[in-house]
């Protein structure tokens, strides 16, 4: 992957962004990691009801530049290649921003604190989880219902061949069960950022 390809493609993921948020001085960074249908972009959705950040979802970001994703390990690491420069792009501007993707090992979630810490961004991290049962019904009712603001193609057998290779977060995270109440963790974010 060249740096022009890489650099291609985070200006078209810039673009298909729409209308940016403010700047802020010091933008918080929060990354939401969880696997399939464990709620991450309902989560992602009501944060951002609360607090104007950007939500940058992978799914959604993948097929602007892969309009029929085949989920490749060479799709996924360009992918990833133009969504850290887009992060790195939009927190040194003072985009407060939001990354909606699965983020399940640490090596790779390592890349984005580092990004983090380079923009001076205030980071922020959430684990997203919910029951293995209430996972796999709204699988199924995703592949029988195609929603607008679902992007995801994940299904069961997805989820069941990513559980292995979640790794535990090293660093200070929120944990929400999307099976509960959200409510309590979204509070505690909100006061997070807004101190």
């Amino acid at each position: 992957m060249t740096e022009t390809q890489t650099a291609s493609d985070a200006q078209r993921l810039l673009e298909s962004l729409g209308k940016l948020p403010e700047s802020m001085a010091r933008p918080a960074f929060i990354v939401v990691s969880g696997l399939p249908g464990t709620g991450k972009s309902y989560f992602c959705r009501r944060l951002a009801e609360r607090l104007p950040f950007m939500i940058l979802e992978s799914d959604a970001l993948r097929k602007t530049l892969f309009p029929s994703p085949s989920y490749s390990a060479e799709e996924s690491a360009r992918l990833f290649q133009a969504i850290h420069q887009l992060i790195a792009r939009l927190l040194d501007r003072g985009m407060p921003l939001i990354l909606d993707a699965t983020n399940l090992s640490e090596r790779f979630r390592e890349r984005l604190y580092n990004i983090a810490g380079r923009s001076h961004a205030r980071l922020i991290l959430v684990r997203v989880e919910a029951p293995a049962e209430v996972v796999r019904t709204r699988l199924q009712s995703r592949a029988e219902r195609a929603s607008p603001e679902d992007h995801s193609e994940a299904d069961w057998s997805v989820f069941q061949k990513m559980k292995p290779s979640v790794q535990k977060i090293g660093r200070n995270h929120f944990a929400v069960d999307t099976s509960r109440d959200i409510s309590p963790v979204l509070d505690k974010i909100v006061r997070e950022v807004n101190k």
